[in-house]
């Protein structure tokens, strides 16, 4: 697999762990109520923050050849 295959795939990674960020906001704040709701939005922040490492790392890598 080239290089920018293996980045688009990762990026993919990346957006994906935003978008299940996201969701669990969504659930944790709608749906669920005391230690669990604390516990999926612990989840959440930490998906956030790796997809967002993710993101800026493909982004200000640069361009593949």
């Amino acid at each position: 697999m080239s290089a920018s295959g293996l980045k688009e795939i990762i990026s993919f990674a990346g957006i994906a762990l935003l978008i299940l960020a996201i969701a669990f906001i969504q659930l944790s704040r709608r749906k669920l109520t005391g230690w669990l709701a604390g516990v999926v939005s612990l989840l959440a922040y930490i998906c956030l923050v790796i997809g967002a490492l993710i993101v800026f790392f493909i982004v200000f890598s640069g361009p593949s050849s």
